[in-house]
């Protein structure tokens, strides 16, 4: 099979350079990139370089970039976990096409690389491409899809602060192996337009489908655009309503035209040139190897049409050397000017990258209430991984509002960083700490509780510990020491609190605390083999002095992650209908507990899954509220509390329905598949 590979590729290399011979630096670029985006989105970056994690798919696409630049103007917030490096390469690619062209499209684009490799196959194949010709009908109907795209993914996203092209892209559904936030029937559309499409009509998906071909095509159009903006700027100074979504559908109906009607820019720097006296054979091969047809011989000496993305296949394949990238109708030569546009390419990403990392744009940044005279300050919290994009940031946001003395948030999800604005004769930064940390507790290890009467406790002090899994990470490490610790519980103080519960027999002293919080790496076994490594930067402060004891009931109800909801109901009374706990209606009737227990309900999903179980049972009469709580043999268990006309047996047939109703508001009521399964029947007693 490796020797198969290896000869099917030489093969493809060998017809790489007959086919093309003199255009290697597109296609070095091309394969380079595609090189790398395996060697991340694989795995193997991380596993030979622990340092490197797997990137996001769409990590320094442009269009996501523009996307979340769009929305950052109109909302003041960042769709998803968008950063500032998208951001910076979506500026970037627009100034590049300004200045240079659509050297992204034809030098790192993935797409357009399946593009030209499908062209390259049906060439082999020796089947004839259907050619649309740039002035015909059909070719600028063709070209108003993208435009449509164009304006339905960014208004979409700026409403919505999610990023919409996620959901369609065929290179993100790929890459991430048909997982994450895609729409799965608008992934296999679009895959299958890129595929069958390209294989009919040459760069057929870049021509007519691609948003991001819209955009690049509209920047080259700068100037009308320019002035198109500076119009709505006037009128809304005049005072005349102008809706951001307004400008963005005049961008998009602007650049649609412009490239239908005219569709020849000429205000960049770089362009391919063509000089008729070298040209004496008259043999189209310039048109006929460019992915767009153009009709290069017509240009008039400079090649300005709207689809040129000088990716140089009319100049190597060109037998006269009639060709040349130039600076205006200045030709460069076909010696180190054949590198530029690829040279250019390299350096804008490298630029992105490099800037991208050391600047951040805020995912929100939002104030309230501030009045005059207040002596405000800002307090700025590092490596909170809870905030980790705008949905978790608009949480945190949701959590700080509460507090007293807070008046603004803003949150960086890239770096896990928040920045609070607070009044000081209000509050203090000592106890925003303590309202921004979330104790917590791990189960390292599950203690019979038939053979312990009572548990040791230790307490220990660290720092550099501010999130609720830096706890399990710590329990974790503690775990594949193989000493009989059961438990850690974490308590806000400076430095942390973490009271550690084990075996009474185990000797735990303070060297063996700080080699287990001071481990550099984590590592964790991981299915289908292999181990996953995760860095820590947890400090050891001390040790207290002494210990205690903790009784093993109160330690499992300390340990177990509790739940409960209890019902109210709409009542008659008197004339009218009112709102009424059930807990008071049924208050002196017969009261019963449904309850099965089972050790799996310990386990973080299931009370994950409590909400909408206890939805689906509260719609029913008698039903008075459900728990997920330890039962009277210290078991894990679901209880649901109920009273006449409500059953045990009702409730049995409730919960193992294949589909639950939820409400999630009073006109959205839905059926979902049952979240849980039952294996055996509970049973029912009298409180």
């Amino acid at each position: 099979m490796g020797l198969f590979t290896i000869f099917a590729f030489c093969k493809f290399w060998h017809f790489m350079k007959s086919t093309v011979p003199n255009n290697r630096p597109k296609h070095i670029l091309q394969w380079g990139v595609l090189a790398v985006l395996i060697f991340f989105l694989s795995g193997l970056a991380s596993k030979l370089f622990p340092k490197l994690s797997a990137s996001d798919p769409e990590a320094y696409c442009p269009l996501g970039g523009l996307e979340a630049l769009t929305t950052y103007v109109t909302r003041g917030s960042l769709p998803c976990s968008m950063s500032s490096s998208q951001i910076l390469m979506g500026i970037l690619l627009a100034a590049a096409v300004i200045l240079f062209g659509k050297l992204f499209c034809a030098y790192l684009c993935p797409l357009g690389t399946v593009e030209d490799l499908i062209t390259k196959g049906r060439e082999a194949l020796r089947i004839r491409s259907i050619e649309v010709r740039s002035d015909s009908f059909a070719d600028k109907l063709l070209r108003l899809p993208k435009y449509a795209l164009l304006f339905w993914l960014f208004y979409s996203t700026a409403t919505a602060s999610e990023l919409l092209c996620r959901k369609m892209d065929p290179y993100y559904a790929v890459a991430g192996g048909f997982k994450g936030e895609i729409v799965l029937w608008m992934s296999l559309t679009f895959l299958f337009l890129l595929i069958v499409g390209g294989f009919f009509i040459k760069r057929f998906f870049c021509r007519y489908i691609c948003p991001l071909g819209a955009a690049t095509s509209s920047f080259r159009f700068w100037l009308p655009l320019l002035v198109l903006a500076a119009a709505g700027w006037g009128l809304s100074a005049l005072g005349v309503p102008v809706q951001w979504w307004m400008m963005l559908a005049a961008f998009c109906l602007a650049g649609y035209l412009l490239e239908i009607f005219y569709g020849r820019p000429k205000l960049q720097l770089l362009h391919v040139v063509y000089n008729d006296e070298d040209c004496t054979r008259r043999c189209y091969s310039c048109q006929k190897s460019c992915p767009y047809n153009i009709d290069i011989p017509g240009s008039g000496g400079i090649v300005t049409d709207v689809d040129c993305m000088l990716c140089g296949e009319c100049i190597s394949s060109c037998p006269g050397g009639a060709l040349s990238f130039g600076v205006g109708a200045r030709p460069l030569g076909n010696g180190a000017g054949r590198f530029l546009p690829a040279l250019i390419a390299v350096v804008i990403t490298a630029l992105g990258i490099f800037f991208g990392s050391r600047f951040e744009v805020p995912t929100i940044d939002e104030k309230w209430g501030i009045e005059e005279g207040m002596d405000l300050g800002t307090l700025r919290i590092e490596n909170l991984t809870s905030v980790h994009c705008y949905g978790s940031s608009m949480a945190f946001k949701g959590k700080m509002e509460k507090v007293k003395g807070v008046h603004g948030v803003k949150t960086y999800a890239a770096s896990h960083t928040v920045v609070l604005t607070y009044d000081k004769a209000a509050t203090s930064e000592e106890k925003l700490l303590e309202e921004v940390y979330e104790p917590s507790h791990f189960r390292v290890n599950s203690p019979d509780p038939s053979e312990y009467k009572e548990l040791k406790v230790q307490t220990i002090r660290t720092e550099h510990m501010p999130n609720r899994t830096d706890l399990n990470h710590l329990g974790l490490q503690m775990r594949n020491s193989g000493r009989k610790v059961f438990g850690l519980e974490s308590e806000y103080d400076c430095p942390l609190i973490v009271h550690v519960y084990s075996d009474p027999s185990e000797e735990l002293d303070e060297a063996w605390f700080r080699e287990m919080v001071e481990k550099k790496v984590l590592s964790m076994p991981v299915h289908g083999g292999g181990t996953k490594d995760t860095p820590l930067d947890f400090t050891f402060i001390r040790l207290e002095k002494g210990s205690g004891t903790i009784g093993i009931k109160d330690y499992l109800e300390r340990m177990f992650d509790k739940f409960e909801a209890e019902y109210n109901g709409r009542y008659p009374s008197g004339d009218t209908t009112v709102v009424r706990k059930r807990a008071e209606v049924y208050e002196g009737q017969p009261q019963f507990i449904y309850e099965i227990a089972d050790g799996n309900y310990e386990k973080p999903i299931v009370k994950r899954v409590m909400p909408f179980l206890s939805n689906h049972l509260s719609k029913e009469e008698g039903v008075i509220g459900t728990y997920l709580k330890l039962n009277k043999n210290l078991q894990p268990s679901i209880q649901v509390r109920f009273a006449a006309p409500m059953t045990a047996e009702r409730i049995w047939e409730l919960m193992n329905m294949p589909v639950w109703t939820i409400t999630y508001s009073k006109d959205d009521v839905r059926e979902v598949p049952a979240k849980m399964k039952f294996d055996k029947q509970g049973i029912s007693y009298a409180l």
